[in-house]
């Protein structure tokens, strides 16, 4: 067994709080704290500095974002609750994922009152998948009337700041809301330019095909940020007859917005993404995406239902 594993809990929490290098192995002990062991890392918590208490925190976000399987909520909750912003904020992106419900309440009492405004946007992020699973089903729609309901009275505060309305707006783009719709239409035609991609944005999450032909014409759009937003929404509505004008944007000059029409044409499936992908594969013009042109056409196989759980054997070796 190794040290990482057999270490005592405190001696543990001793290397992470005050280690000069921090070490990931220990940091996958704090997964599934409970009982004794997350009461002694909750009263140990504040006496970490400032730093050290965001340089885990923000470690603890990317591995729970990379690894399905660890669970850190108990603390991140820990973090959302901290003095610094930036431990709030990476406690926020850390739930990212979270089906836990009665995190929602404390999360939006963050939207509203939070005396950062970085992390009034983390939690409006935050709350983004939650309705996201209520409109597929995966939870109550009891659990997103609040959220939609709190999100739009952010929204429609003058003393809100455009941070605040893009992420709320983002999370809305999703609700099966009657006001949704005119949001991001007023949101485009604003003459702010980070809103205009934010309402760009908000399209593809809306899965309405009336947005269709405002995304045709934004992925020729002379702004690189605008067609990388327009490319990624063509991707998310679902649409198939998107796919030429998505393929047109795989030679774009910038490589960002090449990448995301690979990963566009990887979502919309289908046999002309299918074959355009597979063309693309063989083409030594495209070697530098290979590996998105690879991670797109297996998504394609998921789509289509014939993914080859064999190849999973090969990859991992029988269990």
């Amino acid at each position: 067994m190794t040290e990482e594993s057999t270490k005592p809990f405190p001696d543990l929490l001793d290397s992470i709080f005050t280690d000069e290098i921090l070490s990931v192995p220990l940091l996958y002990r704090l997964s599934d704290l409970a009982g004794e062991n997350l009461a002694l890392f909750e009263s140990r918590w504040p006496e970490v500095s400032g730093d050290r208490r965001h340089e885990i925190a923000r470690h603890l976000a990317d591995i729970s974002e990379d690894n399905f399987v660890v669970d850190f909520q108990p603390v991140f909750v820990c973090c959302q609750k901290d003095v610094d912003a930036r431990v709030r904020v990476a406690g926020l992106d850390g739930v990212w994922d979270s089906t836990t419900t009665s995190l929602v309440g404390p999360i939006l009492e963050m939207v509203k009152s939070d005396p950062s405004e970085e992390v009034r946007v983390a939690a409006a992020s935050a709350l983004a998948h939650y309705v996201l699973l209520a409109e597929w089903g995966q939870l109550p729609r009891a659990v997103s009337g609040p959220i939609v309901a709190a999100l739009l009275a952010e929204y429609e505060k003058e003393e809100t700041g455009n941070a605040v309305k893009r992420a709320s707006l983002e999370a809305l783009s999703v609700a099966q809301h009657p006001r949704v719709a005119s949001l991001i239409e007023d949101a485009y035609e604003s003459d702010e330019h980070e809103m205009q991609l934010t309402a760009v944005f908000a399209m593809g999450g809306s899965a309405d095909t009336k947005w269709v032909p405002i995304l045709i014409e934004e992925m020729s759009s002379y702004d690189s940020e605008m067609r990388l937003e327009a490319v990624r929404a063509a991707g998310a509505l679902n649409d198939k007859s998107l796919v030429p004008e998505i393929a047109n944007l795989l030679v774009d000059e910038d490589m960002a917005v090449a990448m995301a029409a690979v990963g566009a044409l990887g979502q919309l499936g289908g046999e002309e993404a299918s074959a355009i992908l597979m063309r693309i594969s063989e083409d030594p013009d495209y070697e530098e995406m290979r590996e998105a042109i690879d991670d797109a056409l297996e998504e394609v196989e998921w789509i289509s239902g014939n993914f080859d759980v064999l190849s999973l054997d090969d990859e991992f070796g029988d269990s």
